[in-house]
């Protein structure tokens, strides 16, 4: 799921550009951590465990987001189909609509302002790995450098740090509820046509949908604004047609 979540945050970025970090607070070494491992399997067995997450070959999900600093409100859908193609389709009222893909090789991006742009570097390697349909259960696989950094509060939570570094693009860092195992808050370097931009990715109310937990609200912060999003329909293993993420003529 976080994928499509990071998907719509690089989608609104461009969004919010078109329209016109907090600080990060050192986690607690403690020497009683759990492992990596022990960490990202209790995760995935929050989530709903690996045989239920890797039962489903394709999602679509439907919601609405706000970036009140702008005033602007709208809504967002995306498709995904394993292994690895995705598609977010954002609808601004009084802008329009905005596209992000990725087709199995190609990642492509199309809004109003810009018109349709391949992604390339940095950019197109970040598409790459949100692709991943089954990247919850294939973490270590696409981050191969994981490192546990201590505890640390998201909220009112206590969090397991973990830095990931993947086999190419910027390390992210993750945070793990410690009671229920379940991500809370994630923070990311993104590639945009407008340079890197820092990203706090912060996820509540997880909800089952088809037997695994998605979350259904989130709030994704950067240095020029906060976008809230409402997730509020999921559906697994529907009929998605391949061409759906094809990138378009023009």
């Amino acid at each position: 799921m976080k994928r499509m979540l990071n998907a719509v945050l690089l989608t609104m970025v461009l969004a919010a550009c078109a329209f016109a970090q907090a600080d990060k607070q050192p986690a607690k070494p403690d020497a009683s951590m759990p492992s990596a491992d022990q960490i990202l399997e209790k995760y995935v067995q929050a989530l709903g465990g690996k045989a239920a997450l890797e039962k489903q070959t394709s999602r679509v999900a439907k919601g609405s987001f706000e970036i009140p600093a702008f005033g602007a409100t709208g809504t967002l859908e995306s498709y995904a189909k394993a292994p690895n193609k995705r598609i977010t389709i954002i609808d601004i009222p009084g802008f329009g609509t905005i596209y992000e893909g990725f087709d199995g090789k190609t990642g492509w991006a199309k809004d109003p302002q810009q018109g349709l742009r391949d992604q390339t570097g940095a950019e197109l390697a970040s598409a790459k790995l949100e692709s991943e349909f089954h990247r919850d259960t294939k973490l270590k696989q696409l981050y191969p450098k994981i490192v546990v950094k201590g505890k640390d509060k998201v909220g009112d939570k206590d969090a397991y740090v973990l830095e990931a570094t993947p086999t190419e693009g910027p390390t992210e860092t993750w945070y793990f509820d410690v009671a229920s195992g379940l991500l809370v808050r994630s923070d990311a370097e993104r590639e945009s046509p407008q340079g890197k931009v820092p990203v706090q990715v912060y996820v509540d109310s997880y909800k089952d949908f088809d037997g695994v937990k998605i979350p259904s609200v989130l709030r994704q912060v950067t240095p020029a604004f906060t976008l809230n999003i409402k997730i509020e329909d999921v559906k697994h293993n529907v009929q998605v047609d391949e061409t759906k993420f094809n990138k378009p003529a023009n």
